[in-house]
């Protein structure tokens, strides 16, 4: 028995490695601390053009966070993170780099380089490609040891396969590690794979906080726990860097082997290779855009391409509201639940599709609007306040503006046929009749009852499906929804209009728009809940510029007085001079913001800067006839050096110690699709001298009958 053994023992020492692996120990410590996302604020966002490949990628603060695939609404990667270990010191890039820029590569492609450093020891530069032709994400990361010592680099990745942080299981592949879960709702596993060229020296997986490669490291400066394999738990896999400079796949598949080969294929073509095609898919699509001035060409095709890169490939027109999930780092990532902002909201998407028309993109705006009717609308013809792309709804309300825009977007596009009238724009057109003008929720999702903004919105979709309806020879159905948008046309001043609340313009006559009335009396000082923290108050002290929707979609002349009376009042409440240009608060009281030292929104905070505001009021400018150049270009500055605009920016230079600065974009939500499509739409506004969005056949019926009557 002896002979035996010691002659197997020789014999095993002859088999090549890969034949003969002991199976990897299990790492301590299941399931690991509880999961979270990354905060909302992205420095950068980016997928290739080809609907081959089904990835897209965000980046935070220092490098690579949530990682999407193979649908724009399904996170699987947490953050990419690097340590530095060597000569009595450890330290963690995220944590301690002092210096942190990040920059757009070119302005014809979503290509970009982050630079970190602790600004002694060692630089890091990273620069991220999508694979054309696969399901793949190539970075490149070079590392530079600034005072001349050696020192060892670790890719720290955190996986959240299938949008959780719980579940996970690590393993690896030869040096390419591994992770696994499955989908809650379709039960399909999605697998990662996380490999090198040159290959990791070292691999291994571990449980968050408690034996994941940065907890063994920053112990002793060691990784103790190697080869390891961590099951069913918040899983976090490191690998040791070859090279300073190292070229890292993430590449997905439904079963680890195939994920494997896919990174391995990618890294075989290289970054260089890879990059080219990925930038110059964006350069194709770049060149077809249309010339504007020129201190806004860059943002506009940095906008336009951001815009392409929140739409779905598996449901095409379906674009999310933002690839974030705003205040990320403090959000559950345990449950397969969160939505965040990677939901579609048809209002949201309506804005996209009218930047789409403004550019001249017919086919993008008319995937959006197929995505509404065939995908969100409901059989009684309303829209849920916001879905997963499969249409299956996420929050429980409806909001009526969102019932009324794919009725003025079918107009814009010239959706006259039968069989859409009767299967999408009837419908909805009659569940607007019998529930409106009345909101469960206005635009800011918060509170019900008589909102301008959205009463705005029900007579222009009323009055484009009514002549949809004429077109088609369905008069009966025209003269009645044009009799309900006639009585809300005339009904919103009396509803919406407060004659008696605290603010005063310093005018002969009082009066401004409210922001929400909860029944048809304006001057009965309802006390309005403000449902995000903001509060308990006097419904007519809380104004917003809503109302201008009533100019936009054409319903109200721009010099109408009661419209000029509540600017005034606006300007006098929720303005806010910044030193990059002018920007508004949604309204006074506004919970739904950082608290007053930036940090994140827990149920209470304060409502900052909203720059999609500027350029609404932007387009109110052109519709009066001023230059709304200046409003342009406070979008410009607020959108920063990578081009992202923000939902929020910080309003206010003080206290001295908060995170961010004014006008900087907070951790709310960056990008966010409404305004990349309003600085689209707004400067196609300025090159039109018009207002490009704006449904003539509302305009026609309406304001400019006023202005006619006014004029005579």
């Amino acid at each position: 028995m002896k002979l035996t053994s010691l002659w197997l023992a020789a014999a095993l020492m002859w088999l090549p490695l890969k034949t003969f692996q002991l199976p990897p120990a299990d790492a301590p410590g299941r399931p690991g601390v509880k999961a979270t996302w990354t905060s909302g604020g992205k420095l950068g966002v980016g997928t290739a053009v080809s609907r081959r490949s089904r990835v897209w990628f965000t980046l935070g603060a220092t490098s690579l966070t949530e990682v999407y695939y193979p649908t724009v609404d399904m996170p699987n990667i947490r953050a990419l993170d690097f340590i530095i270990a060597g000569n009595g010191y450890v330290g963690c890039e995220s944590r301690d780099a002092t210096e942190r820029r990040a920059v757009r590569a070119r302005d014809d492609a979503l290509a970009f380089v982050q630079t970190t450093s602790d600004g002694r020891r060692w630089r890091i530069e990273k620069r991220y490609a999508c694979d054309p032709l696969r399901d793949a994400l190539l970075i490149e990361v070079s590392v530079t040891a600034l005072d001349g010592k050696q020192y060892d680099v670790f890719a720290l990745l955190d996986p959240a396969i299938a949008n959780s942080g719980l579940g996970d299981t690590g393993d690896r592949i030869g040096q390419t590690l591994v992770a696994t879960d499955r989908d809650a709702t379709t039960n399909q596993t999605i697998a990662l794979a996380f490999a090198a060229q040159p290959p990791f020296s070292v691999v291994s997986n571990g449980f968050a906080g408690v034996s994941d490669g940065w907890t063994d490291l920053a112990a002793d400066g060691r990784l103790d726990y190697r080869e390891r394999r961590a099951v069913d738990g918040n899983v976090v896999q490191i690998g040791q860097l070859a090279a300073p400079k190292t070229t890292l796949a993430l590449a997905f598949a439904d079963q680890p082997a195939a994920a494997a080969e896919m990174a391995e294929a990618a890294l075989a073509d290289g970054f260089t290779a890879v990059a080219q095609r990925y930038e110059a898919e964006w350069q194709a699509f770049t060149a077809r855009l249309p010339k504007v001035a020129p201190e806004f060409r860059a943002q506009f095709a940095v906008a336009a391409m951001t815009l392409l890169a929140h739409e779905d490939k598996t449901y095409p027109g379906a674009g999310v509201a933002s690839l974030s999930i705003p205040w990320g780092e403090a959000a559950d990532a345990d449950h397969p639940t969160s939505g965040g902002y990677h939901l579609v909201w048809a209002r949201d998407l309506y804005h996209v599709a009218t930047a789409w028309l403004a550019i001249g993109d017919r086919e993008a705006a008319g995937r959006a609007l197929d995505y509404l009717f065939n995908v969100q609308q409901r059989s009684d013809g309303s829209f849920p306040q916001n879905s997963w792309l499969d249409g299956r709804p996420y929050w429980p309300s409806v909001q009526m503006d969102e019932v009324a825009y794919p009725l003025i977007l079918a107009w814009q596009l010239e959706r006259f046929d039968l069989r859409a009238y009767a299967q999408h724009v009837r419908p909805a057109a009659e569940y607007i009749l019998q529930h409106g003008p009345f909101t469960p929720q206005e635009r800011w999702e918060e509170e019900e009852g008589y909102s301008p903004a959205t009463i705005a919105a029900e007579i222009a979709g009323l009055a484009c499906a009514a002549d949809i309806a004429r077109r088609l020879g369905r008069v009966e159905d025209a003269e009645r929804f044009e009799r309900a948008a006639d009585r809300w046309a005339e009904g919103v001043q009396q509803w919406c209009y407060t004659t008696t609340g605290p603010w005063d313009a310093g005018e002969a006559e009082r009066g401004y728009y409210l922001r929400i009335n909860d029944n048809r009396d304006p001057n009965d000082g309802f006390k309005l809940d403000i449902n995000n923290g903001g509060g308990r108050h006097d419904e007519r002290a809380i104004v917003d510029a809503g109302f201008l929707e009533l100019v936009r979609l054409g319903i109200v002349p721009p010099d109408d007085p009661k419209i000029v009376r509540s600017l005034r009042i606006v300007d006098r409440v929720i303005r806010v001079e910044t030193p990059l240009g002018p920007g508004w608060r949604r309204y006074n009281h506004d919970g739904y913001g950082e608290r007053a030292d930036g940090s994140g929104w827990q149920d209470k905070g304060f409502g900052r800067i909203w720059p999609l505001l500027t350029g609404e009021r932007g387009e109110y400018a052109v519709a009066r006839g001023e230059d709304a150049a200046p409003y342009a270009r406070a979008m410009l500055a607020f959108a920063g050096p990578t081009g992202m605009i923000p939902e929020q920016v910080w309003d206010q230079t003080y206290p001295p110690d908060a995170r961010y600065r004014i006008g900087q974009g907070t951790g709310s939500a960056t990008p966010l699709a409404w305004s990349m499509a309003q600085f689209i739409r707004l400067t196609m506004c300025l090159e039109a001298k018009r207002v490009v969005e704006r449904p003539q056949v509302v305009f026609e019926r309406y304001a400019g009958k006023l202005r006619a009557r006014q004029s005579k």
